[in-house]
């Protein structure tokens, strides 16, 4: 073992002013600096040119001299944690490897210096301060210089395990316990028997087990793989259940199985889509190409609480990767599309922000506060999501905690301290790959890991989610933790499409995904479905980044980024191309054996580093898959006696005056987490990418997030108006009074918000997942699982016509402790939690309806139905507004009548058909104010509602219950003179009495008066502006943000809702978007002769995610669009020189780990022949060249070879220091020959801009680094040489000049002046000037930060459109279909 030749290279400063200030605030200290350190792995030393590389490829970000220590501070150094290599690590060498330096570095990690200033009197620093500065999961704390030998030294390989269970001293059942215990292998009882059995002299594998075949047995047989508390059988109070609870879920699909193509036999769920096309290259020619077929669509929804718990940010970031993986691994191989995510956390308990209703009960040492989950974990999730480039636009977030009584005036504590984590989504997959077939894999089929390599993370996660957290070990806690890098499945993602283009000849036989029990659970899964073969693998085939681990460490880790596949011996080659094509690493790690369905096959895992002993793994596949005896569960009900809910408020606030108790209840419930603005979850995940997205969480000209459902189109096929529909469901306060109410209300939530979408055909037609979270084991709770199972699989599912194809339970919700102080024990148990995801085909996705209420202006005179399901019940028991009051309650909602609920259904599809609905918003979380108040923000209007017939007086007591109560209902705009037809689509309810009520109207004056004014006859109850109450109803989202970000960029956002007289979105346009601006000429040719097409290069590299929308953008209008990977042009199978145009698409190319784009454009300027043919590309006067996000980032980082961009910006990380996604509105500026007059040379007009000048429309934009920064074109500066100021007056100066030489044609503007603006979030980075976009003086090379190419699908043309332009998109393309039309037209 020789000693690391390591160098340490000082690099930007970490954390920016306002940082530093908040981390210092938040740990206690005076001050706090820090500074980047990289450290060097080398192979070989470092020659001059390898050297100065090296400093070339590290120096990204401004930089700094070395921090160095102050009087009275303390310096510590914060690395990952030893034996795992951080994602950073990864992607910044392989950035290294790619630029030349693969023979002299063997790992590049980053580091971060810290020098800390402790408060006055503070005599040294505590662990907890130390906390907030690093994440105790994937890194660790030097006091000192780090131990380099420690962190890049590999040390020796830590050797296989044998146990010998008949050793003198115990039996081998207390052996096995033992084990157990120590390996954290959540084995019950009976399967410690089986193993016993197994293993004995007379058993079918009478020798020493290993600890490979232990620890593989624990993952296979875990209850997070295997389900064991739903296969279960029951006995509740003595009497014995016929139904297993799975098998009370599958008789929804056994009853309804229309729609659906597969269910329960894989990764997702596969159901029935509509025509569309299969959007891909071709792989002979590389031309992107539509082929007409069915898209049957995925469903799929995953929980990821344990490990969010533990460490909240890669936790959340692997839950959603792991839910991707398993979208990616359906049939033969299929694709991610759009995602959902959700978040149930006990109190948030803010700093400075407390609320009435939080309980401060304390938390266990190792596992995140609330606060701590929901401020990093989304972080994970988004990040992921964005990285790997799937949008999310559906999901939820509920805090809880309340301290409730139980019997024998005993109290228990119910909460969240287990977080909910939940990632789901739909997918695509082609009809002729979506089954898994076995009859294809047999015998010498090899057997292949794809992704990235194994190192020691995740190690157990599967058993660690199965037990209560806090009852195991800490550090079996800390090991379970995953470690996510979304660019290395982007690459592995990028090899299934390429297969699935292939269709029938697809080299990938079999896929899954590696998920829980790492390879352990994944292999051995993969050949028992192909058939129940055998197998036989070699250990030290695995691709493996850390030499120390043991074979057991090896086999069963959960590193992340990982499917395993079947690949025959005819299709290797081919998929052996395609990987290497896409940088994607994969190793052949064994090979099928034996016969079909033979209980000899045996699975045989060898190591040839030590032949001659054991091996790792030498079992019968009958053993591994074999039949614990079935869990049998005896269980009693428990019936909590909750007091009755008041709901008159007294009891809980008696001194406040009966007038103000309407006040102090709309301020509580309006800034409850589940009721509050979510923007702060939203904003940070990209929802546009892959150019789909038809509904997405925010509506409306202002961009409000309350819609209820998220929409997708079904393909990107020109003119298409079917998609796919998803809308999320749940209830779990509830399930404190009524398990089966709460299921039945989740189903009932999730379908309320599905009907905004035009949903096709019957209820039938609806899918749903549900996820399952209890504590089983509580007292009362298994019996309470049965009961909510039971009530909609074999009660409501049923009566509804709906099958439940997909889910997921999660048995363990429960956190056990001992107070450190007091020693005192402490648990908080979750509710039942049902969540429900409902999937469905949408006939139009353009026919959405929204929250948005709209103006007088718009319609004219429109009324507000109120459709009350819940027939004049108001139950208060589990609301929002008792909650608030730390209440629970005794009596709580519920469906009262089913037939009505499927008439409702009935009824909708008909308003869709006829259009009559302005806006739609259904009554759940806060009751009827919060759905009227929502639909008023959304629309930025007044309303006026009377009360008096749904409501028996006008005194408080009677008020409350029926502004608050949560019964199932909704409320309807439309215009008043379809009052009529609206009444009449009820038809089929009867209607029933106490059904519809007209209770309001959008006047005149509602746009000037936003006021929300609620009435019982003449006398007015309550008035408040809608500025007002939406800040109010924003507060926990700005103090998040706050908190998260630039607090400056948070209070902006926050007072812009003031804005009465905010204009909103809107389209400003000076060329009409129907106009084809192809040359009639060219029309002809291209229809007589194809080829004659101008030829664009959709260019991407490791990490791009934009391409297929880019390629259909150009396709649209009229280009031939080619896939061109940079491994294409660096291995010369393809030239810039065959092409005229090049696109550089968005994404995250390698992982933007050294600067936003830089991997990408370094892997250009430091390798020479691709250095010139890029020159020789951009210098040809007959060629284009667009780059859009991540590819505007790498633009700008070639400025040296592009003709006329020397003065060009670098784009850097964002003012508010966080992922943006929003709808910004832009300017767009191409004079037809500009001069400048600080120059005699002329601007040429735009390839891209043709007779769009002066035109201001929204369009997407979602990226972390795209403020345009100056500071890169002046010599010599450091951060260190200037004030922060005197940068950004510098900055600021040269922006002016930019904008002045007619360099930036696009800039953000404000709703209202329609003038560039750096307000936050119209300008959503802070660019000065609000640059978005810059262009060469030739107007060939354009370079832009936002996306065109997201919304040229018309039924996807943003967020917001106006009703007036919707058809015109649908029919023509979005109004960004121009930037490409232009292009055709240049091209002639």
């Amino acid at each position: 073992m020789s000693s690391p030749q390591v160098i340490a290279l000082p690099g930007a400063e970490a954390f920016s002013e306002f940082r530093k200030q908040t981390l210092a605030l938040q740990a206690e200290l005076e001050d706090i600096q820090g500074q980047y350190i990289h450290y060097v792995d080398l192979l070989q030393p470092l020659d001059h040119n390898a050297s100065d590389l090296l400093e070339k490829l590290l120096g990204h970000g401004p930089a700094t001299d070395d921090v160095n220590d102050a009087a009275g501070s303390k310096t510590f150094y914060v690395l990952p944690r030893p034996g795992t290599i951080s994602p950073w690590s990864s992607k910044a060498t392989n950035i290294a490897q790619v630029c030349g330096l693969r023979s002299h570095v063997r790992r590049i990690e980053r580091g971060i210096k810290l020098v800390l200033t402790p408060k006055n009197g503070q005599s040294g620093l505590t662990s907890k301060q130390l906390d907030y500065l690093h994440d105790r999961m994937t890194e660790k704390v030097y006091e000192s210089e780090p131990n380099l030998t420690e962190e890049f030294v590999t040390q020796p390989t830590r050797p296989l395990q044998a146990f010998d269970l008949a050793e003198a001293g115990g039996s081998p059942m207390d052996k096995l316990q033992e084990l157990n215990k120590t390996l954290g292998l959540a084995l019950d009882a009976s399967e410690i028997q089986y193993l016993a059995d197994a293993y004995s002299k007379d058993g079918p594998v009478a020798r020493k087990p290993t600890d490979v075949e232990l620890f593989m047995f624990a993952q296979v047989n875990s209850e997070h793989c295997r389900h064991k508390i739903f296969n279960a059988s029951w006995t509740i109070d003595g009497q014995r259940k016929n139904n297993s609870l799975f098998g009370m879920i599958r008789n929804t699909h056994k009853l309804n199985p229309i729609g659906t193509v597969s269910a329960y036999e894989d990764n997702a769920a596969v159901l029935e889509g509509f025509k569309g096309t299969q959007w891909c290259p071709s792989t002979s020619t590389g031309q992107w190409q539509p082929v007409e077929e069915m898209v049957p669509y995925l469903a799929k929804v995953e929980t990821h609480n344990h490990p969010t718990a533990v460490s909240p940010f890669p936790g959340a970031a692997t839950g959603s990767g792991g839910e991707i993986r398993d979208e990616g691994a359906v049939g033969r191989g299929s694709k991610p599309k759009a995602g959902l995510v959700g978040f149930t956390v006990s109190d948030l308990l803010i700093p400075g922000h407390k609320q009435p209703w939080e309980l401060e009960y304390g938390k266990p040492n190792h596992i995140a506060s609330s606060l701590d989950i929901m401020l990093e974990a989304p972080i994970g999730s988004a990040a992921f999501n964005n990285e790997f480039g799937r949008p999310c636009i559906n999901g939820y977030f509920r805090t809880l905690l309340l301290q409730v009584d139980i019997e024998n005036d005993q109290k228990e504590v119910r909460g969240y301290h287990k977080p909910i984590m939940i990632a789901g989504g739909v997918g695509t997959v082609r009809p002729q790959l979506a089954l898994k077939d076995p009859d294809i894999v047999h015998a010498g089929a090899h057997l292949i890991v794809m992704g990235g390599p194994a190192m020691l993370i995740g190690l157990g996660g599967g058993a660690a989610s199965s037990v209560t957290s806090g009852s195991g070990s800490v550090d079996l806690d800390f090991a379970s933790v995953q470690r996510g890098n979304p660019e290395m499945q982007r690459r592995a993602q990028e090899v299934i499409n390429a297969c699935s283009s292939l269709g029938k000849d697809s080299p990938i036989l079999f896929i899954h995904d590696v998920g829980a029990g790492g390879l352990s659970n994944a292999l051995p899964e993969l050949v028992k479905d192909a058939g129940f073969l055998g197998a036989k693998f070699e250990l030290r085939d695995v691709d493996n980044a850390d030499g120390s681990m043991s074979p057991m460490e090896i086999w069963c880790c959960e590193a992340q980024e990982r499917y395993v596949l079947a690949v025959g011996q005819e299709g290797l080659n081919k998929f052996r191309a395609i990987a290497e094509r896409e940088r994607c690493r994969y190793s052949i790690v064994g090979q099928a054996t034996g016969q079909k369905n033979n209980q000899e096959n045996r699975m045989v895992l060898t190591d040839r580093d030590h032949m001659g002993g054991q091996q790792p793994i030498d079992l019968p596949m009958s053993v591994l898959f074999g039949k614990p005896p079935k869990m049998s569960r005896e269980v009693q009900t428990r019936k909590m006696h909750l007091p009755a809910f008041d709901s008159s408020l007294h009891t809980y606030i008696p001194d406040v005056p009966t007038e103000k108790v309407l006040d102090e209840a709309i301020s509580r419930v309006l800034q409850m987490p589940a009721v509050g603005s979510k923007s702060f979850l939203i904003t940070i995940g990209d929802r546009t990418v892959g150019g789909l997205t038809a509904r997405d969480q925010f509506v409306g000209p202002w961009q409000v997030p309350v819609a209820d459902v998220g929409v997708t189109a079904t393909s990107l096929t020109h003119g298409i108006r079917t998609g796919e529909a998803e809308a999320m469901g749940e209830k779990p306060t509830l399930a404190l009074i009524s398990y089966a109410a709460s299921a039945r209300m989740a189903v009932a939530e999730s379908l309320m918000n599905l009907t905004a979408a035009d949903i096709k055909g019957q209820l039938s037609e609806v899918k749903l997942s549900a996820n399952w979270m209890s504590a089983a084991s509580h007292p009362g709770e298994g019996a309470g699982i049965y009961e909510a199972v039971e009530a909609i699989g074999m009660h409501l599912c049923p009566q509804l016509g709906i099958s439940i194809p997909v889910g997921k339970d999660s048995m363990s919700m429960k956190m056990r402790w001992q107070d450190d102080e007091s020693r005192e024990n402490k648990e908080v148990t979750a509710p039942l939690s049902l969540v429900i995801s409902a999937f469905a085909p949408v006939l139009d996705v353009t026919k959405t309806w929204t929250p948005q209420v709209r103006r007088y202006n718009e319609v004219g005179e429109t009324s507000l139905f109120f459709v009350d399901l819940g027939l004049g019940h108001k139950a208060m028991g589990g609301s929002i507004l008792a909650q608030s009051f730390k209440q629970v309650g005794n009596s709580c909602p519920d469906i009262r009548s089913t037939q009505l609920l499927k008439d409702f259904f009935d009824a909708t599809q008909k308003l869709h058909e006829q259009d009559l609905v302005l806006a739609y918003h259904d009554r759940s979380d806060g009751g009827l104010f919060t759905t009227l108040a929502e639909m008023a923000f959304a629309g930025r209007s007044g309303m006026s509602i009377s009360l008096e017939s749904i409501c028996p007086s006008p005194n408080t007591p009677d008020i409350l219950p029926t502004l608050f109560n949560e019964e199932l209902g909704a409320i309807f705009q439309v215009r008043k003179t379809d009052e009529t037809k609206f009444k009449a689509c009820f038809a089929t309810c009867g209607p029933p009495p106490g059904l519809i009520y007209k209770i309001g109207s959008i006047g005149k004056e509602s746009s000037s008066k936003q006021n929300l004014s609620f009435y019982w006859r003449a006398k007015l109850i309550y008035r408040a502006s809608r500025s007002t109450l939406q800040q109010t109803w924003s507060n926990t989202s700005h103090w998040m943000q706050q908190l998260r970000d630039n607090p400056v960029c948070a209070d902006q956002e926050h007072d812009n809702i003031n804005d009465d007289f905010d204009a909103g979105l809107t389209y400003h346009l000076s060329f009409d978007p129907k106009a084809d601006l192809t040359p009639a000429y060219a029309t002809v040719l291209n229809y007589i002769r194809p080829a004659s097409k101008p030829r664009v290069a959709i260019l991407r590299d490791q990490g791009t995610n934009g391409h297929a929308e880019m390629a259909f953008a150009f396709h649209t209008a009229g280009f031939a669009a080619y896939d061109v990977h940079m491994t294409d042009i660096m291995s010369n199978r393809t030239s810039l020189a065959q092409f005229q145009g090049l696109a550089l698409c968005g994404g995250f190319s390698f992982g933007d780990v050294l600067g936003a784009g830089q991997g990408w454009a370094k892997s250009i300027l430091f390798h020479p022949p691709t250095r010139a043919e890029f020159e020789a590309f951009f210098k040809r006067v007959d060629t284009f060249t667009l780059g859009v996000c991540n590819g505007c980032q790498v633009l700008s980082k070639l400025k040296e070879l592009i003709p006329g961009a020397e003065s060009w910006p670098s784009f850097e990380r964002n003012e508010s220091e966080q992922y943006e996604a929003r709808v910004c509105m832009v300017n767009v500026s191409d004079p037809t020959a500009l001069n400048t007059g600080l120059s005699s040379e002329r601007l040429a007009p735009s390839v891209f801009l043709h007779g769009m000048d002066t035109s201001s429309l929204p369009i997407a934009t979602a990226h972390g680094e795209g403020r345009a920064s100056f500071l890169c074109n002046v010599p010599n500066l450091t951060a260190a040489s200037s004030t922060k100021e005197s940068l950004e007056a510098q900055n600021a100066q040269l922006a002016r000049e930019f904008v002045e030489s007619g360099l930036a044609p696009l800039r953000y503007v404000d709703n209202n002046t329609l003038k560039p603006t750096q307000r936050y979030p119209f300008n959503p980075n802070g660019s000065p000037e609000g640059i978005a976009g810059v262009r060469s003086r030739d107007g060939r090379v354009f370079a832009l930060m936002p996306h065109p190419e997201r919304t040229v699908l018309g039924a996807a043309a943003g967020s917001y459109v106006p009703e007036s332009r919707r058809e015109e998109f649908v029919e023509h393309g979005g109004a960004w279909m121009r930037l490409f039309r232009s292009a055709r037209r240049w091209c002639g």
